[in-house]
């Protein structure tokens, strides 16, 4: 059993929390396992579980099968709101204490909760901090890794028209003491195939808005540049796809690009990564760039 320790700033009474208590453990649901929040429900025998699972077991209880009717156990739910219980990261480095009712809004936030795979193009569910990722990337997903602030990269497709057959790119760089997700991929916007380029920084939204990147295609004598801040890998590979963020070019103008006879997708996408560092003398951020 876990427990932890903690003494209030007047210097009062020590108060150790075990949240695997037997009150804690009263208000796990005994089907999902998960913490029970209001409503909390009860058969007439006082088995209980939690609101979601109420409609899954056709109003009969898992326990004693019992039909269950609409009884609250508001005597659980006012033990609920007395409680006070760790953040469920706190082998991570979360040392917050949280009222029961708030501590789930919490950890949906945490600063210390493990990042989900960045890898996009499919449904990994591995999680874990970033060193961890960073070698699950290169080992399990084979992604290529780099050194440095620059890149060049030339994307070819033999078929630019079968966007659901399109590769899903990623490439990761460490410059900065940091590590940095390049995705390059295709998706279908309205009747005609969209490609997009972004970049995502492994670590938290925070320390991504002190990065600035640039990217960069072109051919036939034009180009087109994007600049922004990378998102966070907190945000899902998808919701910066769908938001537009990033350089977005069209099929026609990906074919242009691509010179020849418009067959073949020859895109060939530059970028840097540099770092707004504060002049102590005028107050004016500065590029730190890596060379």
């Amino acid at each position: 059993m876990r427990s932890i320790t903690t003494t209030n700033s007047q210097g009062g009474a020590t108060v150790v929390i075990s949240p695997a208590t037997s009150v804690y453990e009263l208000l796990e649901c005994p089907v999902c396992t998960n913490s029970m929040y209001p409503p909390i429900h009860q058969c007439h025998n006082g088995h209980t579980l939690c609101s979601t699972c109420k409609s899954r077991v056709h109003n009969r209880c898992p326990t004693c099968r019992q039909e269950l009717g609409d009884i609250r156990c508001l005597a659980l739910e006012k033990v609920a709101e007395s409680l006070e219980l760790p953040c469920k990261y706190y082998n991570l480095g979360c040392s917050g204490i949280f009222p029961y009712y708030s501590k789930v809004k919490h950890e949906s936030l945490c600063n210390f909760r493990p990042y989900s795979c960045p890898y996009a193009g499919s449904e990994c569910a591995v999680v874990g901090d970033i060193t961890f990722l960073v070698a699950h990337l290169r080992d399990d997903h084979k992604v290529d890794m780099h050194t440095g602030c620059t890149f060049n990269h030339r994307y070819v497709k033999s078929n630019p028209r079968e966007v659901e057959n399109a590769t899903w790119m990623l490439t990761v760089f460490h410059c900065f003491g940091q590590y940095f997700c390049l995705h390059f991929e295709a998706f279908q916007l309205g009747m005609a195939p969209v490609y997009m380029a972004f970049l995502r920084f492994m670590g938290d939204e925070e320390d991504a808005r002190k990065y600035t990147y640039s990217l960069e295609v072109g051919g036939s004598g034009r180009k087109l540049t994007w600049e922004g801040t990378p998102r966070s890998v907190r945000d899902s590979h998808r919701n910066v796809r769908d938001s537009h963020d990033g350089l977005t070019i069209q099929r026609n103008m990906a074919l242009f690009f691509s010179g020849g006879e418009r067959k073949e997708l020859k895109l060939r996408v530059t970028g840097r990564i540099w770092k707004e560092q504060q002049n102590p003398d005028s107050g004016v951020c500065i590029p730190n760039l890596c060379v």
